[in-house]
């Protein structure tokens, strides 16, 4: 069993791997990770900003998604992301529906 300190840490190290991950494979789109698993990034910097909350830190969700993607996500969005297709938007649909 693995202390509480420790257990952070490795919490840490796998968000920190998790968003280097996602830097290195910025053609998965967020449509294409919300289909696939129910979450994007966006999720994830809203994560970030309600745990900063709870830690009565204040964070607007727009420096949060600077923190996920590295990043002003307006820069982001205009540099990688790609309209949505129809089948992605057919598959989100019959998930999120």
């Amino acid at each position: 069993m693995i202390d509480k300190e420790t257990g952070r840490n490795l919490d840490a190290a796998v968000l920190r791997r998790l968003l280097k991950h996602f830097d290195e494979n910025r053609d998965v789109q967020n449509i294409d990770l919300m289909i696939a698993g129910g979450f994007c990034r966006n999720c994830l910097g809203r994560w970030y900003a309600e745990a900063a909350a709870e830690h009565g830190l204040e964070m607007t969700e727009t420096e949060a998604r600077e923190r996920i993607y590295g990043m002003p996500y307006a820069r982001w969005k205009k540099k990688y992301q790609k309209p949505a297709t129809e089948e992605q938007m057919r598959r989100f649909a019959a998930r999120h529906g």
